[in-house]
């Protein structure tokens, strides 16, 4: 929760709201349906409901993040090049204006920097608060030049950035590619769902889903749906960078 900007939410509420559409989702399946098996099985796939949109809205931090940095970075390249400033306040300064979603952690940063001074400590707790692999090359290269100094941290800043801007192009050209399969992809939803409901209207209708052979289908392919959407999303995911983790 807390790396999908949700750390304010109590694990107890992300229970309960997992559990209210799950029932939601059984209740609608047992309309449909009836019986004991289908409206099980999609009482559990609904329920997955909130984790899907958590996690949605951790991609779309993530994401949001990527398409900052290369923007921060050359403030804070801007800064301690052209401006003079230390590490520590072109760093937070940069953070202070940056998108919404990273101010928090920031502050909390910027918080402990002022009561300890220790900057390997606020640059681990940042990394940890950003949970971001450009952050985690961006704060490390910091890191090193604020410890061991030279003259070198322009040029390494800058090399970063191409490097950033280069993956930045590269995933978005590969989103471009994938629009028209995300697109089918909703379709696995939404098709067995609308020939379930035309069911009604055929032959016994609800009676006929009611019978055994007929739970027993239903929920196999309730099964399938769910795999089949499973099996989407891992074929779609990009590969994520790797972080830079402390040794």
């Amino acid at each position: 929760l807390s790396q999908a900007g949700l750390g304010d939410v109590r694990p107890r509420d992300f229970v309960a709201a997992s559990a209210a559409v799950g029932m939601s989702g059984a209740a609608a399946a047992f309309a449909v349906f009836g019986g004991a098996l289908p409206p099980i099985a999609a009482g559990l796939f609904a329920a997955t409901t909130p984790l899907a949109v958590y996690r949605s809205r951790r991609e779309r931090r993530r994401a949001e993040a990527r398409e900052a940095w290369p923007r921060m970075i050359e403030e804070i390249r801007l800064q301690t090049g052209a401006l003079g400033r230390s590490v520590p306040q072109a760093l937070f300064e940069v953070g202070r204006h940056g998108p919404a979603e990273l101010r928090g952690a920031f502050a909390t940063a910027e918080r402990e920097w002022l009561l300890s001074t220790d900057f390997t400590g606020t640059v681990s707790l940042l990394k940890a608060r950003l949970c971001d692999a450009t952050a985690d090359a961006t704060l490390e290269t910091l890191l090193v030049a604020h410890e061991v100094g030279g003259t070198d941290l322009d040029r390494r800043l800058a090399a970063l950035i191409e490097d950033r801007i280069e993956d930045l192009r590269g995933r978005k050209d590969a989103q471009a590619k994938q629009a028209g399969v995300r697109f089918a992809r909703r379709f696995v939803l939404v098709v067995p769902a609308g020939m379930a409901l035309a069911g009604l209207s055929i032959g016994t209708g609800r009676a006929a889903y009611s019978t055994a052979m007929g739970q027993i289908v239903v929920a196999f392919g309730i099964g399938a749906v769910v795999a089949c959407w499973v099996w989407a999303g891992q074929l779609l995911r990009l590969p994520a960078a790797e972080r830079v983790l402390d040794g």
